[in-house]
């Protein structure tokens, strides 16, 4: 028997209030230089499930059931450091090299042609960045010729030598990574940087006129040239680029598990922030173009744990901030999720970082199995089902005090409608750690009655279960069979503390 919730939620969804479209690079994923992410993650060419280019096939498998369509390559603070050219060519003659963002040992072993075979294969978009740190522009614009020119160029000719026929063909490229952050290898101001990404974009597309480019915005929104950093950055490269990048992170800190339910709050202040100082560059240009954000890393990640790379021993495929997550984990990636769905008119390019080991909804052993963590499941069937228009939701109900950000809803709420088939889809958070909550919906100007189709649903009793090697299916999402749609033509369901839903309803034929 489901248990009676303390409260109700009370939501409008109405067609005619949209916010923007779903573009579907809005799930991409991220792919660094980094720990075992590349190594023993996606690649590893003695294991049994191995494919003849040395790609693991239990990960490929679970990369595809994830739906991401756009992997963000080779870094990270990792391509700050970068020499491409060490990635090409034969692999026995690739030199290892001391990767000085993670204070690792780089074997070159995969490399461009490697990693974008890897994602043709897989049917995956690549989002390629260059070295911004130590390199500049002539290693761009050499890179996008060795990817993009078909041939009868040296670097081009150099790539089909190396037994690569056909372009790349690599549309999205990020100038660099995190420049403003004095971890960074190069880290410059950010007039010195903006002048770098402006040039090196503008000779990137003499090369192909058809690329997009990403212009690095702030780490993170405590650094403390943020806002201003983003200002003289767009001021340098409004007209060259076509996103500006955010990246966050979020964690617990102990005691304030309200306030890490409550991350997409400062997510949204984020962006919100991020728009208004875009829009202002627009306006002092006078230009009518809009600027577009790409938040091209973003994930749960305890860096608390981590104690910094100057504290790392030098090794090869070091375990390297391999965070195992939680129920409230999961809760928090699916609201973070939501968020910037509620942003699509100005976020049509996020990525999780990273996709295996590192901080990844995928998990792997040497020589071993392979798992879906408990972020897995919010972000591969948000990725499968929230698709078309996002619909406006607006929530009234109760709400959760938190230290951090004040009251927030104790619902987070989005919806999308998919135009073509009429699938309804309706995410939901309960942020409350102790009640379960009730969900009333209204669902207005919809031609047809609707019913629902599944509600599944990600919630323990112990909010702090994981999945592991050992126990890899101790949360996975669940159906719901009680919610419905009442005669009122209301969406009905009860939603446990700390919990994510995902409800999927179709017009009644």
């Amino acid at each position: 028997m489901t248990e009676q919730p303390a409260g109700t939620a009370r939501v409008t969804i109405d067609p005619d209030f949209t916010l923007g479209t779903v573009d579907p690079r809005v799930y991409g994923t991220f792919v660094e230089h980094m720990g075992r992410c590349v190594y023993t993650g996606i690649y590893e060419p003695d294991h049994d499930t191995a494919d003849e280019h040395g790609f693991r096939g239990d990960v490929a498998e679970l990369v595809r059931e994830l739906g991401t369509p756009l992997v963000r390559y080779p870094g990270g603070n990792f391509v700050s450091g970068y020499r491409w050219e060490d990635g090409i060519g034969p692999a026995a003659e690739r030199p290892r090299r001391l990767d000085l963002a993670w204070r690792s040992i780089e074997s070159n072993q995969v490399g461009t042609d490697e990693f974008l075979g890897w994602t043709r294969r897989q049917g995956l978009e690549p989002m390629m960045a260059v070295n911004l740190g130590t390199r500049g522009i002539d290693a761009a614009r050499a890179l996008v010729e060795y990817c993009n020119i078909p041939g009868g160029t040296a670097w081009s000719d150099l790539r089909v030598k190396h037994g690569v026929r056909d372009p790349h063909g690599v549309k999205l490229w990020c100038l660099g990574n995190e420049m403003d952050g004095p971890w960074q290898t190069g880290h410059k101001t950010a007039t010195e940087y903006g002048r770098l990404a402006a040039t090196a974009g503008k000779a990137m597309r003499q090369v192909d006129p058809t690329i997009e480019l990403v212009a690095c915005g702030s780490s993170n929104a405590r650094m403390p040239t943020f806002g201003e950093w983003e200002r003289q950055v767009l001021h340098e490269t409004y007209d060259e680029v076509d996103y500006l990048s955010l990246h966050a992170y979020y964690e617990e800190t102990e005691g304030d598990r309200a306030s890490f339910l409550a991350s997409g709050a400062q997510m949204d202040a984020y962006i919100s922030d991020i728009v208004a100082t875009a829009d202002h560059v627009r306006a002092v240009r006078r230009s009518s173009k809009r600027m577009m954000l790409s938040f091209d890393e973003w994930n749960v990640w305890y860096q608390s744990r981590f104690p910094g790379e100057r504290a790392l021993p030098l090794e090869e495929q070091p375990r390297l901030i391999e965070d195992t997550y939680s129920v409230t984990d999961a809760a928090v990636v699916g609201s973070l999720l939501m968020t910037l769905l509620r942003h699509a008119d100005r976020v049509p390019v996020a990525c999780l970082a990273q996709l295996v080991n590192v901080i990844g909804p995928i998990r792997s052993e040497p020589g071993g199995s392979s798992w879906r963590q408990t972020t897995f499941h919010p972000f591969a069937l948000t990725a499968r089902h929230a698709r078309g228009s996002v619909l406006r939701t607006e929530v009234s109900g109760p709400v959760v005090e938190t230290p951090r950000y004040g009251p927030v809803q104790a619902l987070d709420t989005a919806a999308t409608l998919d135009e073509e088939t009429g699938e309804l889809t309706v995410l939901a958070v309960n942020r409350d750690q102790e009640q379960h909550l009730g969900l009333r919906a209204a669902l207005r100007g919809l031609a047809a009655p609707y019913r629902v189709v599944e509600h599944l649903l990600i919630a323990d009793d112990d909010p702090d279960a994981v999945n592991t090697q050992a126990e890899p299916e101790r949360v996975t999402p669940r159906p719901v069979p009680q919610t419905a749609v009442s005669a009122e033509g209301e969406l009905e369901a009860v939603l446990p503390p700390v919990s994510w839903s995902l409800i999927r309803l179709t017009p009644q034929r």
